[in-house]
């Protein structure tokens, strides 16, 4: 089934292209069928890219998916024009109940939460998905930003950035999230910021970590009531977004190390190869179907 977004939405041209079923609210409106409702709340700069990304991972599903972008109405984005946003964006109080909710991630994790200038809009939102969303998954920054705020778990930071694409290991493996991951499999992170293993046992009654990346952390967690997943790497980026990201620092003359276990022969010159495109596809096609569609209730109240 495909996902339904805002017609004349850029990602659709794109998706269309790479042979992703990509249906207009128009023809929507001639099924006789419920679409699971999902918001996008995208804190990202650049909105364009995240959105047609995870566009692309809500469309692998037999579930028709209805799209809802979503932003933050106390931060003016310095890359979005205003224009793009009254076309094709909501805030929160015109949409009201979602089956799911995807915060992604800001590259403001330098930034104490409190010094973000839409933190305490967000503090309303977490709120506010308790009774109107069934389950909201955070994407990196997003990801960090809910396990501090619903358990007090605050990010560490590295001076050495953490990019690059690393293998990662299953840790309960018959939670439904991770249903036909392999064992081990590969995520691009990229990210300054990190959670200490000890600080996240602490809160091991509250929540549980699925999966974990070699010599990085956790990667995947889950609340115990299992309508939160923090997911603190990026399954959705596309193949050269790893490159894009060195190539801008380098620009900007930072001292960026290369990616990792990401160029052939550590090569920029060579073009890498996606290796988690799969196991992307497979994580939210997952949690569209066990943690959405299973437990969302046929009509809204």
């Amino acid at each position: 089934m495909p996902v339904n977004i805002p017609d004349k939405l850029p990602a659709a041209d794109i998706l269309r292209d790479e042979n992703v079923f990509v249906m207009s609210n128009s023809r929507a409106l001639t099924q006789d069928i419920r679409p699971i409702r999902i918001g996008i709340l995208n804190l990202m700069p650049v909105k364009e890219k995240t959105e047609t990304q995870l566009i692309r991972m809500l469309s692998n599903s037999p579930l028709q998916v209805e799209v809802k972008l979503l932003y933050t109405k106390t931060h003016t984005p310095s890359h979005t024009s205003a224009e793009y946003l009254q076309t094709f964006y909501h805030s929160f109080d015109e949409v009201g109940k979602l089956d799911g909710l995807i915060i992604t991630g800001s590259p403001i994790d330098h930034l104490k939460y409190e010094d973000v200038d839409f933190w305490p809009e967000l503090t309303h939102i977490y709120e506010w998905t308790k009774e109107n969303v069934t389950s909201t998954f955070h994407i990196c920054w997003g990801a960090f930003a809910g396990v501090y705020y619903y358990y007090g778990i605050d990010k560490h930071w590295r001076d050495d950035k953490i990019s690059g694409v690393f293998k990662h290991q299953v840790l309960l493996p018959k939670e439904p999230i991770v249903r036909g991951f392999d064992d081990e499999f590969f995520v691009p992170h990229s990210r300054n910021s990190y959670l200490v293993n000890e600080e996240v046992a602490a809160h091991k009654d509250e929540v549980d970590v699925i999966c974990e990346g070699l010599n990085i952390g956790p990667y995947l967690m889950m609340s115990k009531d299992r309508k939160n997943i923090f997911v603190f790497g990026h399954s959705e980026y596309d193949t050269l977004t790893l490159h894009d990201e060195f190539m801008r620092d380098k620009a900007k003359g930072m001292d960026v190390s290369l990616p990792e276990n990401y160029y052939p022969l550590d090569n920029p010159a060579l073009p890498p190869q996606n290796t988690w495109k799969a196991h992307g596809h497979l994580l939210y096609t997952n949690w569209l179907n066990y943690y959405v569609y299973q437990e969302t209730p046929y009509k809204f109240d």
